[in-house]
């Protein structure tokens, strides 16, 4: 073979092995894109599949749904006023140590007062777990609900919210003061405040309200469609627009 040949058989070499190896990169690229496609729908399976546990475990927390039941409203929820025909309803899930729940009372107040009859208002305990004494709060009202004094509890509550909540140390002693301002049997109180089947109403609460989504409070949901008024107007026209339908 002559040299000239030589020559020509390397170069023809060469761009060979160029197309082999440009070969090999295009392979290369389409399985890097073959496995991106493959890790992003494993990402995304394994994001629905903890998402839909995580609702399936919040349902199962809340317990089986009773006829005539919802997670909305249940038959032991404590309703603070009812309206007889039953159309609006305005259901609140609350912590009463959060400080915009406090800040959204009155106007609740208000509101109970102006639609009395007309619109059935349910309070529903979502205490958020970074307040050290929500929970307790919770029990506390729910302990007196057992005497029938949920109400005059709930108002004291955020009447009082400056004096307990924001701190570290448990405000037990103090919700027993308040429990026997209100005239409770305190023997039937301390037994309630302590039985764990109040701690356990109290976490079906937040169970139903995280299966429905809650994450902050106050969280309100008017009949069953969830609302977020900035102001006692806004309050006002979306229950309106309710009792107009």
């Amino acid at each position: 073979m002559s040299r000239e040949q030589e020559r020509t058989e390397m170069r023809r070499a060469k761009v060979e092995a160029a197309r082999e190896e440009g070969r090999r990169q295009d392979a290369r690229r389409r399985n890097l894109k073959v496995s991106l496609v493959v890790i992003g729908v494993f990402v995304l399976v394994v994001g629905a599949f903890v998402v839909i546990n995580r609702l399936d475990a919040a349902g199962e927390r809340a317990g089986q749904l009773a006829a005539g039941e919802t997670q909305f409203v249940r038959k032991d929820s404590h309703k603070l006023q009812t309206a007889p025909d039953g159309k609006v309803t305005l259901v609140e899930f609350l912590d009463f140590e959060c400080e915009a729940c406090k800040a959204y009372f009155p106007t609740v107040e208000e509101i109970r007062k102006q639609y009395a009859g007309k619109v059935t208002f349910v309070a529903r305990y979502f205490p958020i777990a970074s307040h050290f004494n929500a929970e307790r709060a919770a029990r506390a009202v729910e302990a007196a609900a057992q005497q029938g004094k949920f109400e005059p509890m709930y108002q004291q509550m955020y009447q009082t919210q400056s004096q307990w909540a924001e701190k570290k140390v448990a405000a037990d002693p103090f919700f027993r003061q308040l429990a026997q301002g209100l005239g409770l049997d305190m023997a039937a109180w301390d037994k309630a405040y302590a039985d764990p089947a109040t701690l356990a109403r109290v976490k079906k609460d937040a169970a139903d309200g995280e299966a429905l989504g809650v994450q902050g409070t106050p969280t309100f949901f008017l009949n069953e469609k969830k609302i977020e008024p900035r102001s006692s107007d806004e309050f006002k026209a979306a229950i309106d627009a309710e009792l107009a339908k």
